[in-house]
């Protein structure tokens, strides 16, 4: 290999590690709180019904309600939830408390945690969602996939929204004219 080509794939690794570090510090480093995309949480309390639980996360089109007792994370329960626990199962939504079916005691971060820890603690847990609390145990705020993605997007607008119709779709499945 020659000099000169050795000199470029070192200019080459400078300039992806560079970019890398350059998302790293957009994106993995930043504080979970800073997302441009998140609010506050849709809560209730344990005592709500299935149903409501269920009409508030579609009226507030979430995937997620936060349980609260006493002010504080109690659990989850998701979309997932009501996939697994309610779909097909012999329930009266109107009368089973979302405290029956929720996910108890969350894992749950802080606003200031790294965007990277969510994402790790959401890859290796298996979770959607994950409740953001105050230093009293208080629901501040729900991170979801959803919210990292939305972030990914902001960063790279031009990459994504602007995208060609789907490559499947540009060309007939069938033969014409046969």
């Amino acid at each position: 290999m020659s000099e000169e080509m050795i000199r470029e794939e070192e200019r080459v690794v400078e300039e992806r590690a560079s970019e890398a570090g350059w998302v790293e510090k957009a994106l993995l480093d930043r504080p979970i709180g800073e997302l441009p995309h998140l609010r506050r949480p849709c809560c209730v309390a344990p005592e709500t019904s299935c149903r409501e639980a269920i009409d508030r996360m579609v009226a507030e089109k979430v995937g997620c309600v936060v349980v609260v007792r006493a002010g504080k994370v109690a659990g989850v329960f998701t979309e997932r939830d009501v996939l697994c626990k309610v779909a097909g199962q012999p329930l009266d939504l109107d009368h089973t408390p979302v405290e029956r079916l929720m996910t108890p005691d969350p894992e749950c971060l802080t606003p200031t945690v790294a965007i990277a820890y969510a994402l790790n603690r959401m890859v290796v847990g298996g979770f959607r969602h994950i409740p953001l609390v105050d230093d009293e145990g208080r629901p501040v705020g729900l991170v979801g996939m959803r919210h990292v993605v939305e972030c990914l997007v902001d960063l790279f607008p031009h990459s994504v929204l602007t995208l060609p119709p789907s490559p499947e779709r540009t060309a007939s499945r069938r033969r014409e004219g046969a």
